[in-house]
């Protein structure tokens, strides 16, 4: 029994450990996945092509496309479209990583 517990702990952490996360700040209410999200500080988590978007107060996964550009980013920046008057979040480069993440 406590071989077992130990063998899912140890898979739980290996899951866990193998997400990165990045810190992203939004300056103005924007709109990911359908979900807006305020002013304010976020935890992004990466795994694979799942993107997720947290805060004390809100969780958003989406799908994004990952783009690794050769440069490494100074700092991360958040690019919005604001076609119909809402700010939908594009794409986010991620600061001292040279990955881009693009959203639809």
């Amino acid at each position: 029994m406590l071989k077992q517990f130990l063998f899912v702990f140890a898979v739980s952490a290996l899951a866990a450990a193998s997400a990165k996360t990045y810190p992203v700040t939004i300056y103005q209410t924007s709109v990911l996945a359908g979900t807006e999200l305020k002013p304010g500080y976020y935890e992004l988590s990466l795994r694979d092509t799942k993107v997720v978007l947290k805060s004390a107060w809100v969780a958003v996964e989406s799908p994004a496309k990952v783009e690794k550009t050769g440069a490494k980013f100074s700092r991360t920046s958040v690019r919005c479209d604001s076609g119909d008057g809402t700010l939908r979040i594009q794409e986010i480069s991620l600061g001292g990583t040279d990955l881009k993440l693009e959203f639809e």
